[in-house]
C-alpha cells in the first residue's frame, strides 16, 4: 500500500513539471498502469479540486525503463466554464515515451443508465491471487515474477479460473481491491483506479486462443488505454472488472472492460489495444 501511494506522491518541479519514480520491484519493464497514474496525477496537480477526472486517452510511445525517473510536462489546452482539458508527455532520456489527454468536469445532473452487472461469484467464495499462483505456477515462468509483486499489493479474486487457461471467447471476471484503506480523496482513488485498470485487461484478447501475456511465444505491449469514470470509485471497497475482447488483427489485440461496485454501480469504462506478435523465432 505504501509502494502504491509513493509512486502517485510525483515531484514538483515547477511551471507544470513534474517528476516520477518506479518501484524497487519494478523489474526490467514499466508497467504501463504506473505511467498513466502517474501523468493523470500530473494533469490532475494543475486542475481546480471541484473538477474530478472524468475521461482520459493514452498512447504508449516508447517502451520505459524503470531504473531511471520519468519525467512529466503537462499542458493546459483549455479551461472552460464546465470542463476541463490537460495534455501530458512522459519523457525519459529526452525521448517522449507516452501521451495523455484528460478531462475534467464540474460536476452537474443529467440523465442516468448503465449497463447491469453480470452476475458473479461473491469474492469472498473465490480463491486468493496466491492461492491461483500456487495452482498455475507450471505456467507462470519468471517474467510473471514482476506482475505477483503488482498484484501483493492487492487483493484479486478471479471468477471462474478454470477458463485462464482454456480457449474462451467469454471474457473474464476479476474482483480486485486494494488491501488497505486508502484516504478519503477522490483523486487519489480516480488515479489508482487508472492503474489498476491496465492490469489485466490485454490478457483477455490472448484468452480466446488459450494463450496468456507469460507466454514466451508472444510479443505483448500496451499501444493505447482509454478510460472513462462515470461515478466516484473506492478502489479500497470490492470491484468487479468485466473484461472482454471484440476483435484481434495484424498483430493487434482489441480488449473492452467495465468496472463495478460490489452494489451493481457501473463506476467506470475502458478500452485498449495492445501488441500480440507471435515470434517466429522459437
Amino acid at each position: 500500500m505504501t509502494e502504491l501511494l509513493t509512486l502517485l506522491d510525483l515531484d514538483d518541479l515547477g511551471a507544470d513539471r513534474f517528476r516520477g519514480y518506479s518501484p524497487a520491484s519494478a523489474g526490467s519493464h514499466l508497467y504501463g498502469g504506473q505511467v498513466v497514474a502517474q501523468a493523470l496525477v500530473a494533469a490532475t496537480r494543475t486542475v481546480p479540486a471541484d473538477r474530478p477526472a472524468h475521461s482520459l486517452h493514452a498512447y504508449f510511445v516508447l517502451a520505459g525503463d524503470p531504473r531511471i525517473p520519468i519525467d512529466f510536462a503537462v499542458e493546459r489546452v483549455r479551461d472552460g466554464r464546465s470542463f476541463t482539458t490537460r495534455r501530458c508527455e512522459a519523457t525519459q532520456r529526452g525521448r517522449v515515451i507516452f501521451s495523455l489527454e484528460a478531462s475534467f468536469q464540474l460536476r452537474e445532473p443529467g440523465l442516468t443508465h448503465a449497463a447491469d452487472m453480470p452476475p458473479a461469484t461473491a469474492p469472498e467464495d473465490l480463491p486468493t491471487i496466491d492461492a491461483l499462483i500456487e495452482r498455475f505456477q507450471a505456467f507462470l515462468p519468471a517474467p510473471a515474477e514482476p506482475w505477483q509483486k503488482r498484484a501483493s499489493s492487492l487483493d484479486m479474486r478471479v471468477v471462474a479460473p478454470e477458463t485462464l487457461l482454456s480457449p474462451t471467447r467469454a471474457g473474464q471476471l476479476i474482483w480486485f481491491r486494494v488491501q488497505e484503506p486508502l484516504p478519503d480523496d477522490e483523486a487519489t482513488h480516480a488515479a489508482l483506479l487508472a492503474y489498476l485498470s491496465d492490469m489485466t485487461l490485454l490478457n483477455t484478447a490472448l484468452m480466446v486462443h488459450g494463450r496468456n501475456i507469460f507466454d514466451p511465444r508472444i510479443q505483448v505491449a500496451s499501444l493505447d488505454h482509454a478510460l472513462w469514470i462515470h461515478a466516484r470509485p473506492s478502489v479500497d471497497d470490492w470491484l468487479l472488472y468485466v473484461q472482454e475482447s471484440p476483435a484481434a488483427s495484424h498483430a493487434r489485440g482489441l480488449t473492452f472492460g467495465r468496472i463495478y461496485s460490489r452494489d451493481g454501480r457501473l463506476l467506470a469504462s475502458s478500452a485498449q489495444e495492445g501488441l500480440i506478435r507471435l515470434r517466429t523465432n522459437l
